[in-house]
């Protein structure tokens, strides 16, 4: 990857120091959560830019999931998603399932030729939301945590994928600088979904229905507003 700007050719940060920065752009950023909203027709709305950590996230994730929680139907809005958390990915989903008991997905880290599941989690800070559709709305931008979240519920037969083909990034990476300008992304994980054996690596998540990612709200808010009024 080009960079106009020169980067001093450094030593990457380490682990801890990463996630430090993670931390302190997700309290910047309100772990993630830009708006929520009750549209028409008792429809819930959540705009999630960000994927926050499962750990300090959790309290604003259950706030957000408790504003919609007595809504017809939800609209979870991952256009401008351009990443974050593995866990927190996972706890989002969580919420739409009833117990511990799903297998979400795998990861595989190559150096230490290990593999950590991810499974839904046992308690979560605000009500499930059940037996009530799904609707994810992506778009080109939407990217990582954010695909990892719409491809999840979507293999899972969980929620309906409305926009357009996301961004293709499945894979946990690391930057190595080569020159002052040119940055190398090298793979050093796999992520493996449960349900399909796969991942969205290349391809990104192929929405169920394909419109411009500025039409998928309307769109959802309708599919939404139908499937509501005949439940």
């Amino acid at each position: 990857m080009w960079q106009d700007e020169p980067r001093p050719l450094t030593a990457p940060a380490d682990e801890g120091a990463g996630r430090a920065a993670f931390l302190a752009l997700m309290r910047a950023e309100n772990h993630g959560i830009h708006r929520t909203d009750q549209l028409d027709g008792d429809i819930g709305y959540l705009d999630v830019r960000w994927i926050a950590d499962a750990g300090e996230g959790a309290h604003a994730i259950g706030a957000a999931m408790e504003l919609v929680a007595r809504s017809r139907a939800l609209l979870l809005d991952l256009r401008k998603c351009r990443g974050g958390s593995p866990a927190g990915a996972a706890m989002w989903c969580s919420y739409f399932f009833p117990d511990d008991e799903v297998h979400l997905k795998d990861i595989y880290e190559r150096s230490t030729d290990s593999t950590r599941q991810y499974w839904t989690l046992p308690y979560l800070p605000a009500p499930r939301y059940l037996d009530r559709p799904v609707y994810v709305l992506t778009s080109a931008t939407t990217f990582s945590g954010g695909e990892d979240v719409a491809y999840t519920l979507q293999a899972h037969g969980r929620a309906e994928v409305i926009g357009e083909t996301t961004g293709g990034g499945a894979h946990p990476t690391a930057r190595h600088a080569v020159t002052e300008h040119i940055t190398v992304t090298v793979p050093t994980a796999r992520t493996v979904n449960a349900v399909t054996g796969t991942n969205w690596e290349g391809v990104g998540v192929q929405p169920d229905r394909a419109v411009p990612a500025e039409k998928a709200l309307e769109a959802a808010h309708a599919a939404a507003h139908g499937e509501a009024r005949e439940r």
